[in-house]
């Protein structure tokens, strides 16, 4: 994985989250608006560590000197902006093209490695 793509996934991760529930609280008419969940941030920091083993470095120093920071950062910005509301149609128009483009790149990655293996 890029280094830019990887620095992504979290925003990536949450947008989707947040795009289904927006679409949910508009199907059911329960809500308008979604809080940026503090749990969802950190959801989506926990997908990017997971992942980060994956990552082409620029440089080795880059591993652990600029990962761990970030998602620090990025999961201390999901905690101050936990208690903002969105409107439910905001998240739903953002989050769901975010949704279909990962279970696009998920289906390209699985259909690239079972064409490699078919090579043996």
């Amino acid at each position: 994985m890029h280094q830019r793509l990887w620095l992504a996934v979290p925003f990536l991760f949450s947008a989707a989250v947040f795009g289904l529930m927006g679409s949910a609280g508009l199907i059911t008419a329960s809500w308008t608006t979604v809080p940026l969940s503090p749990v969802v941030s950190g959801a989506g920091v926990a997908v990017a560590a997971a992942v980060s083993g994956g990552v082409r470095w620029r440089r080795p120093w880059q591993r652990t000197w600029l990962r761990w920071p970030y998602l620090a950062a990025v999961l201390v910005f999901g905690v101050l902006v936990g208690a903002v509301e969105v409107p439910a149609l905001a998240t739903a128009v953002v989050g769901l093209p975010v949704l279909l483009g990962l279970v696009f790149q998920c289906l390209m990655q699985s259909e690239e490695g079972r064409s490699a293996s078919d090579c043996r």
